[in-house]
C-alpha cells in the first residue's frame, strides 16, 4: 500500500486527520498490518505524523476475527492517528 493510498483510506475511515481508527479498520492481514505500518513508522519523514496508541481492552473495538492488538516495531497498539501535516510529504 502507498502512502498516499494508506492517508486516504485513513481519511475514510476516521473522517478526517487526527482520530484514532483500529488498525483492524484497514482491512489487512495481521503480518501485512504490522509489515507495513511498521516500515511506515521507522520511516522519520513520516513516523513523525502518526500516532499510535494502545486503547483499553473494554474499548478496544477491533473488526470481528482481528486482533485486539498489532505489533509495530516491538510494541503493541490498537489504534493510529495521522497528523494533517502529512499532506506536505504526500
Amino acid at each position: 500500500m502507498t502512502l498516499r493510498e494508506l492517508v486516504d483510506r485513513y481519511r475514510q475511515l476516521a473522517g478526517g486527520y487526527g482520530r484514532p481508527v483500529h488498525l483492524s479498520e484497514f482491512g489487512m492481514s495481521r503480518e501485512e498490518t504490522e509489515r507495513e505500518f511498521s516500515a511506515y513508522e521507522e520511516d522519520y519523514q513520516i513516523g513523525r505524523f502518526l500516532q499510535f496508541s494502545r486503547v483499553p481492552e473494554p474499548d478496544n473495538h477491533p473488526r470481528t476475527g482481528c486482533p485486539p492488538l498489532y505489533t509495530i516495531n516491538g510494541f503493541d497498539y490498537s489504534h493510529i492517528a495521522i497528523f494533517a501535516e502529512i499532506e506536505a510529504i504526500l
